[in-house]
């Protein structure tokens, strides 16, 4: 189990030069852009424009700030993207631009190698305690709004983007929103 503070995440520059985002965390340790197993990142988009390609993987992208943006991938009908929005998958490595709908926005990515490893993003808005359930791999719980309690993990208390990281040895967590809160629920594994 490790606690992700936001104030130490890493800032770096786009694979294509053309903004900066903010990791997370990557897996192995210290991988970078073209040998990681997985990542999950934070961007903000400025503009629109072409999205930086990623042989062999496997993306889901949600709206965390900002009216929202137009997703044009290569082969698949434009999907508009909301803070509302279900978090939306494609792969990476096919050509994909991005509109802005009204303005700039932060987006949440979530990468893994294909054929390596799988994940799966939910979002959840919770305003009573619940569990929620880790499966075999890492589990990670980024606090997107609002501050929430891990009471079955010690008491770790998580405000506004930062992350618990859980490993398969996690069964499950009870977690207490303050008041209301939104947490996107990331769940990554190996690929049979």
């Amino acid at each position: 189990m490790r606690i992700l503070r936001a104030a130490d995440y890493r800032v770096m520059p786009w694979k294509n030069g053309g903004g900066t985002t903010t990791e997370v965390v990557v897996s192995p340790d210290g991988a970078g852009l073209d040998n990681f197993d997985w990542r999950v990142s934070m961007a903000r988009v400025e503009g629109g424009g072409p999205f930086s390609s990623f042989a062999g993987i496997d993306r889901t992208l949600s709206v965390l700030e900002g009216e929202g943006i137009v997703l044009d991938v290569a082969g698949q009908p434009p999907a508009r993207l909301t803070a509302s929005s279900q978090p939306f998958s494609f792969p990476a490595d096919l050509p994909t631009s991005a509109a802005l709908i009204a303005g700039p926005i932060t987006d949440l990515n979530v990468m893994t190698r294909r054929g390596r490893m799988l994940h799966q993003v939910e979002h959840l808005a919770i305003s009573t305690p619940m569990e929620i359930a880790t499966k075999e791999g890492s589990t990670l719980i980024l606090c997107h709004k609002g501050e929430v309690v891990f009471s079955g993990a010690g008491s770790i208390r998580l405000g506004p983007l930062d992350t618990l990281l859980l490993g398969p040895e996690a069964l499950a967590l009870r977690v207490e929103p303050a008041e209301y809160a939104t947490l996107f629920v990331i769940r990554i594994a190996a690929a049979d």
